[in-house]
Protein backbone atom coordinates (compact mmCIF):
# COMPACT_ATOMS: atom_id res chain seq x y z
CA UNK A 1 0.00 0.00 0.00
CA UNK A 2 1.33 3.82 -0.53
CA UNK A 3 2.79 5.29 2.21
CA UNK A 4 0.50 8.28 3.30
CA UNK A 5 2.28 9.13 5.92
CA UNK A 6 1.88 13.27 4.64
CA UNK A 7 -2.12 12.83 5.47
CA UNK A 8 -2.01 14.58 8.78
CA UNK A 9 -5.34 13.55 10.64
CA UNK A 10 -4.80 16.91 12.58
CA UNK A 11 -5.36 19.02 8.67
CA UNK A 12 -7.87 16.64 7.81
CA UNK A 13 -11.47 17.45 7.07
CA UNK A 14 -13.64 14.33 7.94
CA UNK A 15 -17.37 13.61 7.56
CA UNK A 16 -19.72 10.79 9.08
CA UNK A 17 -22.69 9.06 7.92
CA UNK A 18 -25.00 7.19 10.07
CA UNK A 19 -27.47 4.01 9.07
CA UNK A 20 -29.29 1.69 11.15
CA UNK A 21 -29.86 1.86 14.90
CA UNK A 22 -29.59 4.25 17.78
CA UNK A 23 -26.75 1.95 19.14
CA UNK A 24 -25.13 2.68 15.83
CA UNK A 25 -25.63 6.56 15.96
CA UNK A 26 -24.25 6.37 19.75
CA UNK A 27 -20.71 5.01 18.20
CA UNK A 28 -20.93 6.92 15.38
CA UNK A 29 -20.62 9.88 17.81
CA UNK A 30 -17.93 8.83 19.81
CA UNK A 31 -15.68 8.00 16.60
CA UNK A 32 -15.98 11.13 15.70
CA UNK A 33 -15.42 12.64 19.06
CA UNK A 34 -11.55 10.81 19.33
CA UNK A 35 -11.36 12.38 15.58
CA UNK A 36 -11.76 16.02 16.50
CA UNK A 37 -9.81 15.44 20.08
CA UNK A 38 -6.95 14.41 17.57
CA UNK A 39 -7.34 17.49 15.69
CA UNK A 40 -9.62 16.61 12.61
CA UNK A 41 -12.58 18.99 11.37
CA UNK A 42 -15.93 17.85 10.75
CA UNK A 43 -17.87 18.54 8.00
CA UNK A 44 -21.18 17.40 6.10
CA UNK A 45 -21.20 13.80 4.17
CA UNK A 46 -22.44 15.67 1.01
CA UNK A 47 -18.93 18.25 1.27
CA UNK A 48 -15.98 17.28 -0.22
CA UNK A 49 -13.85 15.79 2.95
CA UNK A 50 -10.17 13.95 3.01
CA UNK A 51 -11.59 11.15 5.17
CA UNK A 52 -15.62 9.39 4.98
CA UNK A 53 -16.69 7.62 7.60
CA UNK A 54 -19.66 5.15 7.43
CA UNK A 55 -21.05 3.24 10.29
CA UNK A 56 -23.17 0.92 8.38
CA UNK A 57 -25.84 -1.56 8.79
CA UNK A 58 -26.12 -5.33 7.64
CA UNK A 59 -29.96 -5.40 9.61
CA UNK A 60 -31.55 -6.70 5.61
CA UNK A 61 -30.08 -7.28 2.57
CA UNK A 62 -31.71 -3.75 2.16
CA UNK A 63 -29.17 -2.46 4.80
CA UNK A 64 -26.80 -3.89 3.14
CA UNK A 65 -27.25 -2.16 0.06
CA UNK A 66 -27.59 1.36 1.47
CA UNK A 67 -24.52 0.56 3.13
CA UNK A 68 -22.53 0.02 -0.45
CA UNK A 69 -24.29 3.34 -1.73
CA UNK A 70 -23.03 5.53 0.59
CA UNK A 71 -19.58 4.19 0.61
CA UNK A 72 -19.57 4.41 -3.72
CA UNK A 73 -20.81 7.99 -2.94
CA UNK A 74 -17.96 9.09 -0.56
CA UNK A 75 -15.63 7.49 -3.06
CA UNK A 76 -17.35 9.55 -5.82
CA UNK A 77 -17.68 12.95 -4.03
CA UNK A 78 -13.34 12.77 -3.54
CA UNK A 79 -11.53 10.12 -5.33
CA UNK A 80 -8.66 10.70 -3.54
CA UNK A 81 -10.79 10.43 -0.08
CA UNK A 82 -9.77 7.59 2.59
CA UNK A 83 -13.30 6.05 2.77
CA UNK A 84 -13.71 4.03 5.70
CA UNK A 85 -16.52 1.04 6.61
CA UNK A 86 -17.46 0.89 10.06
CA UNK A 87 -19.72 -1.42 11.91
CA UNK A 88 -22.18 -4.20 10.56
CA UNK A 89 -21.95 -4.45 6.82
CA UNK A 90 -18.13 -3.74 7.50
CA UNK A 91 -17.71 -6.48 9.78
CA UNK A 92 -20.23 -9.24 7.77
CA UNK A 93 -19.63 -8.35 4.45
CA UNK A 94 -17.36 -10.33 2.11
CA UNK A 95 -13.64 -8.37 1.50
CA UNK A 96 -13.88 -8.82 -1.85
CA UNK A 97 -17.46 -7.18 -1.96
CA UNK A 98 -16.31 -4.71 0.21
CA UNK A 99 -12.78 -4.01 -1.66
CA UNK A 100 -15.60 -3.56 -4.79
CA UNK A 101 -16.90 -0.89 -2.88
CA UNK A 102 -13.53 1.22 -2.80
CA UNK A 103 -13.43 1.09 0.52
CA UNK A 104 -9.62 1.84 1.97
CA UNK A 105 -10.20 1.00 5.27
CA UNK A 106 -12.36 -1.65 7.25
CA UNK A 107 -13.31 -1.06 10.98
CA UNK A 108 -15.32 -3.82 12.64
CA UNK A 109 -17.38 -3.76 15.95
CA UNK A 110 -14.56 -4.22 18.41
CA UNK A 111 -12.23 -1.52 17.34
CA UNK A 112 -14.29 1.83 17.22
CA UNK A 113 -12.51 3.04 19.84
CA UNK A 114 -8.77 2.61 17.75
CA UNK A 115 -10.01 4.58 14.69
CA UNK A 116 -7.46 7.42 15.32
CA UNK A 117 -4.99 4.85 15.37
CA UNK A 118 -6.19 2.51 12.51
CA UNK A 119 -6.07 5.42 10.33
CA UNK A 120 -2.34 6.78 11.40
CA UNK A 121 -1.47 3.15 10.76
CA UNK A 122 -2.80 3.45 7.54
CA UNK A 123 -1.48 6.52 6.04
CA UNK A 124 1.92 4.98 7.38
CA UNK A 125 1.10 2.26 4.67
CA UNK A 126 0.39 -0.74 7.31
CA UNK A 127 -1.84 -3.11 5.95
CA UNK A 128 -5.85 -2.71 7.12
CA UNK A 129 -7.36 -5.80 8.49
CA UNK A 130 -10.52 -5.92 10.65
CA UNK A 131 -10.76 -8.41 13.96
CA UNK A 132 -13.04 -11.06 13.77
CA UNK A 133 -16.04 -10.61 16.52
CA UNK A 134 -17.25 -14.09 17.21
CA UNK A 135 -15.41 -15.02 20.23
CA UNK A 136 -14.81 -11.37 21.52
CA UNK A 137 -15.94 -10.88 25.36
CA UNK A 138 -14.58 -7.69 26.45
CA UNK A 139 -16.97 -4.66 26.15
CA UNK A 140 -14.96 -1.64 24.19
CA UNK A 141 -16.26 1.22 25.99
CA UNK A 142 -17.18 4.67 24.21
CA UNK A 143 -18.24 7.39 26.01
CA UNK A 144 -19.50 10.60 25.28
CA UNK A 145 -19.76 14.00 26.79
CA UNK A 146 -22.06 15.65 24.69
CA UNK A 147 -24.64 14.68 21.93
CA UNK A 148 -26.04 15.95 18.81
CA UNK A 149 -29.36 15.80 20.44
CA UNK A 150 -29.85 18.63 23.14
CA UNK A 151 -32.18 17.18 25.16
CA UNK A 152 -32.13 13.58 25.54
CA UNK A 153 -28.96 11.47 25.40
CA UNK A 154 -28.77 7.84 24.24
CA UNK A 155 -26.07 5.89 26.20
CA UNK A 156 -24.87 2.67 24.95
CA UNK A 157 -24.62 0.37 27.78
CA UNK A 158 -24.50 -3.32 25.96
CA UNK A 159 -23.01 -4.78 22.98
CA UNK A 160 -23.74 -8.34 21.21
CA UNK A 161 -26.49 -10.74 20.84
CA UNK A 162 -26.96 -14.86 21.97
CA UNK A 163 -30.37 -15.23 20.57
CA UNK A 164 -29.84 -16.09 17.22
CA UNK A 165 -33.30 -15.42 15.59
CA UNK A 166 -33.97 -16.96 12.38
CA UNK A 167 -34.25 -14.10 10.38
CA UNK A 168 -31.23 -11.90 11.93
CA UNK A 169 -27.84 -11.30 11.05
CA UNK A 170 -26.65 -9.54 13.93
CA UNK A 171 -25.21 -12.19 16.43
CA UNK A 172 -22.94 -12.69 13.57
CA UNK A 173 -21.71 -8.91 13.09
CA UNK A 174 -22.10 -7.96 16.79
CA UNK A 175 -20.68 -11.42 18.28
CA UNK A 176 -21.70 -12.31 21.87
CA UNK A 177 -23.61 -10.21 24.67
CA UNK A 178 -20.78 -7.85 26.26
CA UNK A 179 -21.81 -5.23 29.26
CA UNK A 180 -20.35 -1.96 30.29
CA UNK A 181 -18.88 -1.29 33.92
CA UNK A 182 -21.61 0.09 35.78
CA UNK A 183 -19.37 2.61 37.16
CA UNK A 184 -18.48 4.01 33.41
CA UNK A 185 -21.98 4.56 32.79
CA UNK A 186 -22.80 6.25 35.78
CA UNK A 187 -19.60 8.43 35.24
CA UNK A 188 -20.73 9.14 31.83
CA UNK A 189 -24.80 10.35 33.04
CA UNK A 190 -22.83 12.48 35.69
CA UNK A 191 -21.29 13.79 33.10
CA UNK A 192 -24.46 14.74 30.16
CA UNK A 193 -26.34 15.77 33.55
CA UNK A 194 -23.38 18.59 33.91
CA UNK A 195 -23.78 19.44 30.54
CA UNK A 196 -27.54 20.12 30.84
CA UNK A 197 -29.02 16.60 30.23
CA UNK A 198 -32.30 15.74 31.32
CA UNK A 199 -33.06 12.97 29.59
CA UNK A 200 -30.78 9.29 29.35
CA UNK A 201 -32.29 6.49 27.11
CA UNK A 202 -30.29 3.26 27.95
CA UNK A 203 -29.85 1.27 25.14
CA UNK A 204 -27.60 -1.80 23.36
CA UNK A 205 -28.16 -4.53 21.26
CA UNK A 206 -29.79 -6.99 23.47
CA UNK A 207 -30.19 -4.71 26.26
CA UNK A 208 -32.03 -7.21 28.55
CA UNK A 209 -28.74 -9.27 28.45
CA UNK A 210 -26.66 -6.27 30.80
CA UNK A 211 -24.60 -8.23 33.40
CA UNK A 212 -25.01 -11.70 31.98
CA UNK A 213 -21.87 -13.55 30.81
CA UNK A 214 -22.05 -14.46 27.12
CA UNK A 215 -23.22 -18.30 28.01
CA UNK A 216 -25.40 -17.62 30.90
CA UNK A 217 -29.20 -18.70 30.74
CA UNK A 218 -32.14 -16.14 31.22
CA UNK A 219 -33.18 -16.93 34.87
CA UNK A 220 -35.69 -15.53 37.06
CA UNK A 221 -32.63 -12.83 38.46
CA UNK A 222 -31.62 -11.60 34.66
CA UNK A 223 -32.74 -8.30 35.06
CA UNK A 224 -30.86 -7.67 38.54
CA UNK A 225 -27.89 -6.30 37.26
CA UNK A 226 -30.29 -3.86 34.59
CA UNK A 227 -32.37 -3.21 37.45
CA UNK A 228 -29.26 -2.28 40.27
CA UNK A 229 -27.61 0.24 37.29
CA UNK A 230 -31.05 1.54 36.71
CA UNK A 231 -31.42 2.25 40.36
CA UNK A 232 -28.13 4.36 40.45
CA UNK A 233 -28.73 6.55 37.58
CA UNK A 234 -31.73 7.16 39.45
CA UNK A 235 -29.80 9.16 41.39
CA UNK A 236 -27.94 11.53 39.50
CA UNK A 237 -28.61 15.01 40.46
CA UNK A 238 -29.87 16.95 37.19
CA UNK A 239 -31.68 13.54 35.41
CA UNK A 240 -35.03 14.16 35.59
CA UNK A 241 -36.02 10.92 32.81
CA UNK A 242 -34.78 7.59 32.30
CA UNK A 243 -35.75 5.63 29.43
CA UNK A 244 -35.00 2.20 28.44
CA UNK A 245 -34.10 1.14 25.12
CA UNK A 246 -36.17 -2.33 23.85
CA UNK A 247 -36.73 -5.08 26.43
CA UNK A 248 -37.06 -8.95 25.70
CA UNK A 249 -40.58 -9.93 27.28
CA UNK A 250 -38.73 -12.25 29.30
CA UNK A 251 -37.36 -9.67 31.73
CA UNK A 252 -40.51 -8.72 32.60
CA UNK A 253 -41.67 -10.25 35.81
CA UNK A 254 -43.24 -9.14 39.05
CA UNK A 255 -39.80 -8.93 40.68
CA UNK A 256 -38.25 -6.98 37.92
CA UNK A 257 -41.14 -4.22 37.96
CA UNK A 258 -42.02 -3.90 41.05
CA UNK A 259 -38.31 -2.94 41.74
CA UNK A 260 -38.26 -0.89 38.60
CA UNK A 261 -41.53 1.46 39.61
CA UNK A 262 -39.71 2.36 42.72
CA UNK A 263 -37.39 4.07 40.53
CA UNK A 264 -39.83 7.52 40.03
CA UNK A 265 -37.60 9.06 37.04
CA UNK A 266 -38.14 5.70 35.05
CA UNK A 267 -40.95 6.95 32.40
CA UNK A 268 -44.00 4.75 31.81
CA UNK A 269 -42.74 3.80 27.89
CA UNK A 270 -41.53 0.35 27.27
CA UNK A 271 -40.66 -1.36 24.03
CA UNK A 272 -41.18 -5.08 23.97
CA UNK A 273 -40.14 -6.57 20.90
CA UNK A 274 -43.10 -8.60 19.57
CA UNK A 275 -42.32 -9.21 15.65
CA UNK A 276 -45.04 -11.55 15.47
CA UNK A 277 -48.81 -12.23 17.19
CA UNK A 278 -48.67 -16.17 16.37
CA UNK A 279 -46.92 -18.64 18.18
CA UNK A 280 -46.32 -20.39 15.29
CA UNK A 281 -44.69 -17.97 13.16
CA UNK A 282 -42.75 -16.94 16.61
CA UNK A 283 -41.54 -20.53 16.65
CA UNK A 284 -40.34 -20.25 13.02
CA UNK A 285 -38.44 -17.15 13.98
CA UNK A 286 -36.69 -18.71 16.72
CA UNK A 287 -37.93 -16.47 19.49
CA UNK A 288 -38.25 -17.87 22.91
CA UNK A 289 -41.56 -16.69 24.25
CA UNK A 290 -45.04 -17.41 23.09
CA UNK A 291 -47.83 -14.48 22.87
CA UNK A 292 -49.62 -15.75 26.07
CA UNK A 293 -46.30 -14.98 27.65
CA UNK A 294 -45.91 -11.83 26.22
CA UNK A 295 -49.62 -10.92 27.26
CA UNK A 296 -48.37 -11.73 30.80
CA UNK A 297 -45.80 -9.51 30.63
CA UNK A 298 -47.77 -6.52 29.41
CA UNK A 299 -50.24 -6.99 32.26
CA UNK A 300 -47.34 -6.61 34.99
CA UNK A 301 -46.51 -3.45 33.25
CA UNK A 302 -50.60 -2.09 33.80
CA UNK A 303 -50.47 -3.51 36.94
CA UNK A 304 -47.89 -1.31 38.48
CA UNK A 305 -47.81 1.31 35.75
CA UNK A 306 -51.00 3.93 34.86
CA UNK A 307 -51.67 3.94 31.15
CA UNK A 308 -47.95 2.74 30.44
CA UNK A 309 -46.85 3.01 26.75
CA UNK A 310 -46.36 0.13 25.09
CA UNK A 311 -44.60 0.03 22.00
CA UNK A 312 -43.17 -2.75 19.60
CA UNK A 313 -41.63 -4.11 16.45
CA UNK A 314 -44.03 -6.34 14.20
CA UNK A 315 -42.59 -8.70 10.99
CA UNK A 316 -44.93 -8.92 7.91
CA UNK A 317 -44.70 -11.78 5.79
CA UNK A 318 -42.16 -13.93 7.22
CA UNK A 319 -41.70 -17.06 5.49
CA UNK A 320 -44.52 -19.34 5.12
CA UNK A 321 -47.01 -17.03 7.16
CA UNK A 322 -50.39 -17.86 6.36
CA UNK A 323 -53.32 -15.64 5.97
CA UNK A 324 -54.69 -16.43 9.72
CA UNK A 325 -51.74 -16.67 11.24
CA UNK A 326 -51.23 -12.77 10.09
CA UNK A 327 -54.92 -12.54 11.17
CA UNK A 328 -53.71 -13.59 14.46
CA UNK A 329 -51.08 -10.73 14.56
CA UNK A 330 -54.03 -8.24 13.95
CA UNK A 331 -56.08 -9.50 16.80
CA UNK A 332 -53.13 -9.77 19.26
CA UNK A 333 -52.20 -6.46 18.26
CA UNK A 334 -55.26 -4.95 19.37
CA UNK A 335 -55.68 -7.05 22.40
CA UNK A 336 -52.68 -5.39 24.16
CA UNK A 337 -53.11 -2.24 22.59
CA UNK A 338 -49.72 -0.32 21.91
CA UNK A 339 -49.51 2.96 21.53
CA UNK A 340 -47.05 2.67 18.86
CA UNK A 341 -46.27 -0.47 16.27
CA UNK A 342 -42.91 -0.24 13.84
CA UNK A 343 -43.78 -2.52 11.19
CA UNK A 344 -41.46 -3.88 8.92
CA UNK A 345 -42.17 -5.91 5.73
CA UNK A 346 -39.55 -9.34 6.07
CA UNK A 347 -36.19 -8.52 4.05
CA UNK A 348 -34.59 -12.15 3.26
CA UNK A 349 -30.91 -11.60 4.24
CA UNK A 350 -28.01 -14.36 3.44
CA UNK A 351 -26.87 -16.21 6.51
CA UNK A 352 -29.75 -16.62 8.10
CA UNK A 353 -31.96 -20.12 8.58
CA UNK A 354 -35.06 -17.65 7.04
CA UNK A 355 -33.57 -16.72 4.20
CA UNK A 356 -33.23 -20.74 3.03
CA UNK A 357 -36.73 -21.85 4.75
CA UNK A 358 -39.57 -22.70 1.88
CA UNK A 359 -42.59 -20.80 1.92
CA UNK A 360 -41.25 -17.05 1.04
CA UNK A 361 -44.19 -14.81 0.78
CA UNK A 362 -44.88 -12.63 -2.50
CA UNK A 363 -43.96 -9.13 -2.10
CA UNK A 364 -47.57 -7.81 -2.81
CA UNK A 365 -48.65 -10.17 0.26
CA UNK A 366 -46.57 -8.45 1.98
CA UNK A 367 -47.14 -4.64 0.87
CA UNK A 368 -50.95 -5.55 1.23
CA UNK A 369 -50.29 -7.27 4.95
CA UNK A 370 -48.16 -4.13 5.99
CA UNK A 371 -50.37 -1.39 4.79
CA UNK A 372 -53.39 -3.17 6.87
CA UNK A 373 -51.60 -3.56 9.90
CA UNK A 374 -49.74 0.16 9.42
CA UNK A 375 -53.75 1.19 9.39
CA UNK A 376 -54.45 -0.65 12.29
CA UNK A 377 -50.87 1.11 14.37
CA UNK A 378 -52.20 4.75 13.49
CA UNK A 379 -55.68 3.78 14.98
CA UNK A 380 -54.49 2.15 18.23
CA UNK A 381 -51.84 5.08 18.31
CA UNK A 382 -54.39 7.91 18.19
CA UNK A 383 -56.57 5.46 20.46
CA UNK A 384 -53.81 5.49 23.17
CA UNK A 385 -53.11 9.76 22.83
CA UNK A 386 -56.41 10.16 23.00
CA UNK A 387 -56.44 9.51 26.80
CA UNK A 388 -54.66 12.15 27.61
CA UNK A 389 -57.03 15.45 26.25
CA UNK A 390 -58.15 17.12 29.19
CA UNK A 391 -55.62 16.34 31.48
CA UNK A 392 -52.27 18.30 32.67
CA UNK A 393 -48.99 16.29 31.37
CA UNK A 394 -45.57 17.20 32.31
CA UNK A 395 -43.49 18.01 28.69
CA UNK A 396 -39.61 18.17 28.16
CA UNK A 397 -40.00 20.88 25.31
CA UNK A 398 -37.04 19.80 22.75
CA UNK A 399 -37.64 22.93 20.30
CA UNK A 400 -39.41 25.60 18.54
CA UNK A 401 -41.19 24.51 15.26
CA UNK A 402 -44.26 24.87 13.38
CA UNK A 403 -47.77 22.73 14.13
CA UNK A 404 -50.81 23.65 12.25
CA UNK A 405 -49.42 26.41 10.87
CA UNK A 406 -48.64 28.46 13.95
CA UNK A 407 -45.21 28.63 16.10
CA UNK A 408 -45.40 25.99 18.97
CA UNK A 409 -42.84 24.87 21.54
CA UNK A 410 -42.84 21.38 20.58
CA UNK A 411 -41.80 18.20 23.51
CA UNK A 412 -42.63 14.65 24.93
CA UNK A 413 -44.68 13.72 28.01
CA UNK A 414 -42.77 10.54 29.81
CA UNK A 415 -44.91 8.23 27.99
CA UNK A 416 -43.65 9.70 24.57
CA UNK A 417 -46.18 11.14 23.54
CA UNK A 418 -45.73 14.36 21.26
CA UNK A 419 -47.28 17.55 22.26
CA UNK A 420 -47.32 21.03 21.13
CA UNK A 421 -48.53 24.09 23.39
CA UNK A 422 -47.88 28.02 22.11
CA UNK A 423 -45.84 29.94 23.75
CA UNK A 424 -44.03 33.44 23.35
CA UNK A 425 -40.84 32.45 25.64
CA UNK A 426 -38.41 29.21 24.30
CA UNK A 427 -38.81 26.31 26.34
CA UNK A 428 -36.08 24.16 24.49
CA UNK A 429 -34.91 21.81 27.61
CA UNK A 430 -37.33 22.74 30.32
CA UNK A 431 -40.33 20.78 31.67
CA UNK A 432 -42.65 22.14 31.87
CA UNK A 433 -46.76 21.32 32.74
CA UNK A 434 -49.11 21.94 30.27
CA UNK A 435 -53.03 20.73 29.80
CA UNK A 436 -53.91 18.33 27.15
CA UNK A 437 -56.50 20.83 24.57
CA UNK A 438 -57.06 18.27 21.63
CA UNK A 439 -55.40 17.03 18.50
CA UNK A 440 -52.98 18.62 16.27
CA UNK A 441 -53.87 18.17 12.12
CA UNK A 442 -50.24 17.06 12.36
CA UNK A 443 -50.31 13.13 13.04
CA UNK A 444 -49.84 11.76 16.33
CA UNK A 445 -49.17 15.29 18.19
CA UNK A 446 -51.59 16.72 20.45
CA UNK A 447 -52.10 20.30 21.10
CA UNK A 448 -51.81 22.12 24.67
CA UNK A 449 -52.06 25.26 26.41
CA UNK A 450 -49.20 26.28 29.39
Amino acid sequence: MENKSNFNIQESKIAFLTLGCKVNSYETEAMQALLVAAGATVVEFNEVADIYVVNTCSVTNMADRKSRQMLHRAKKKNPDAVVVAAGCYAQTADETAMKETGIDVIIGNNQKKQIVEILKQYMAGAENKRLEIGKETEYEDLSLDTQVEHTRAYIKIQDGCNQFCSYCIIPYARGRIRSRNPQSVLEEVKRLAENGYQEIVLTGIHLSSYGRTSYEKMTENSGQPLLELIQQLNEVEGIKRIRLGSLEPRIITEKFVKTLCECEKVCPQFHLSLQSGSDTVLARMNRKYTTEEYAASVDILKKYYDTPAITTDIIVGFPQETEAEFTETMEFAKRIGFSKIHVFKYSRRKGTVADKMPGQVDEQVKNERSDKLMALEEALGEAYRNQFIGKAELVLFEECTMVDGEVCQVGYNERYVRIAAKSGEDCSNCIKSVKITGKAREQETLTAEM
